[in-house]
């Protein structure tokens, strides 16, 4: 039986400890492991918050900026239970939950001034527990992004982790862009005021573009055994320089990537969709599940957005509850450049996606919280389009009613490592148009599985986008035979986890 050890920022087996698609991969991959007969420990940090209710497994003793540590590692318990997989978080005064999501710190002044102060401590306490046994015989280590790299710092540099040596350490990149860059010192969030006695070797880990910085995106692509990406598009992508808006590829790190590459330690896996024991929301329950989310809202004081604005969301919905509309477009995501650069560059885009839509009696449907430039663009055009529907929040059942509910699933991401959610909407037999990026052109086949958007350059990319959208109305409209067909081919499609992990023991793992 095989040891596995998985180290990252989020654990969607856990009750509240998910901000993106990395939780639900680090939910995931543990089951698949399970299933195959091995045993999978889950550490994550507690962000003040997940230990309570744990049990106290070990005190861990460590040193940081020249003077003791002390950290609890708490045995949690998961959302559902499977054998073989064992949860922990670890707690710390100083590991605190952020304002995204409850984990991460938004800081705009300094961007990882907060965040890389907690998982130095959370890496460091992680590489004690290994030390200490706390896990058992570790045989394999899995990281995941720039929070969890620094275990690969330790290993190289750090005297008391030598240990680390002796075990194959692979990572994860989910999101490239987000790179965890810190000054190396002159700053208490700085790598020399937290391991002053380490010896660094600059070149090794800086950053190409702030030479007097770390960067710890990079740390996990040079010093791992293996690197992945979470699908084989974005493999090639990030090899290549990024050009944008036209392309996203490797953020300033394709020098690293390629070095992976020829090295034979980068390998572009698929992330796998869940199929079983899904949540289901009845069908017809989308306007209503709208309100329930809206009143809930309005009850919370933190919430920003005005009253008025959840009336008026609120109203419309309404209307469309006496008068359902014959066409649902939707998309349900993080407001931010990734996932919405092209309406915020061109809203005059979108505005006649709207104009379209109300041609065929149709409305289009946005979930989601993010950057404030995007929800109040969002928010400005909800009141100007009496067909667009945006719900500035997050409401589970509300995501699984528009899953289910919507006819075209809409996916303009500028660039895209993976994406679950074309997955998810697909698993609905509900078709997706999405720019032909990354991950969405592993999943998503132009006419047979849904609808796809490319261009050379920015306004070929826009023009191509409002030609494919006409070109799914027009076969929902115009050849229902075609659409059904459309819909049961998104519908037949599996991109399962037991595939993807039995090329991760082969590729990553080295286990088979």
């Amino acid at each position: 039986m095989n040891n596995f050890l998985f180290v990252a920022a989020e654990n969607d087996a856990l009750e509240n400890c998910k901000a993106g698609g990395m939780g639900d991969v680090v939910r995931d991959v543990p089951r698949q492991i399970s299933e195959r007969g091995d045993k999978v420990h889950v550490v994550v940090p507690a962000y003040s918050r997940l230990h309570h209710g744990g049990l106290p497994r070990t005190t861990l003793n460590f040193t940081l900026r020249g003077i003791g540590y002390t950290a609890e590692l708490y045995e949690v318990q998961p959302k559902k239970e499977f054998p073989n997989i064992f949860h922990y978080v670890l707690h710390h005064p100083e590991i605190e939950a952020g304002d995204i999501a409850h984990i991460y710190h938004n800081d705009p002044e300094e961007p990882f001034y907060t965040d890389a102060i907690k998982y130095f401590i959370f890496c460091t306490a992680v590489a004690e527990a290994i030390k200490q046994g706390a896990f058992g015989e570790v045989d394999l280590v899995h990281l995941h992004d720039w929070h969890s790299s620094l275990l690969l710092f330790l290993r190289e540099y750090h005297p008391e982790y030598t240990n680390l040596k002796d075990i194959r350490i692979v990572y994860s990149i989910h999101n490239l862009a987000i790179q965890g860059i810190r000054p190396f010192d002159g700053n208490y969030s700085s790598v020399k005021n937290w391991f002053p006695n380490v010896p660094l070797d600059y070149q090794k880990l800086m950053d190409y573009r702030y030479q007097d910085c770390i960067n710890l995106m990079a740390v996990g692509i040079r010093f791992a055994d293996a690197v992945h990406t979470v699908s084989p598009s974005y493999k090639e992508d990030v090899l290549l320089p990024s050009s944008p808006p036209e392309f996203i590829g490797g953020e300033g790190l394709e020098k690293d990537l390629q070095t992976a590459d020829e090295e034979g330690r980068l390998f572009g896996i698929l992330n796998g969709c869940n199929y079983k024991n899904i949540n289901k929301e009845k069908k017809g329950n989308i306007y209503r599940n709208t309100v329930k989310a809206l009143f809930g809202w309005l009850q919370q004081e933190d919430k920003k957005y005005k009253a008025d604005f959840l009336a008026h969301t609120g109203e419309k919905i309404m209307a469309f509850v006496e008068e359902r509309p014959k066409f649902i477009a939707s998309s349900v995501a993080r407001l931010t450049e990734q996932k919405f650069y092209f309406f915020m560059r061109s809203p005059e885009a979108f505005v006649e996606i709207l104009k379209r839509l109300e041609k065929v009696d149709g409305i289009f449907m946005l979930l989601g919280t993010g950057a404030p430039e995007y929800e109040e663009l969002f928010r400005k055009l909800s009141y100007e389009h009496k067909n667009f529907i945006f719900t500035n929040g997050q409401s589970e059942k509300l995501i699984d009613s528009i899953y289910l509910e919507s006819d075209l699933y809409f996916m303009p991401s500028l660039f895209e490592p993976c994406g679950i959610s074309q997955m998810l909407a697909m698993r609905n037999g509900n078709p997706c148009l999405v720019h032909h990026t990354g991950g969405l052109k592993d999943t998503v086949e132009h006419m047979k599985t849904g609808f796809s958007f490319d261009g050379n350059s920015y306004d070929e990319k826009i023009k191509s986008m409002l030609e494919a959208f006409d070109i799914a109305l027009d076969v929902f409209e115009n050849d229902k035979p075609n659409w059904k067909k459309i819909q049961a081919a998104a519908r037949k499609k599996r991109f399962t986890w037991k595939k993807s992990v039995d090329d991760y023991y082969k590729q990553l793992y080295r286990l088979n």
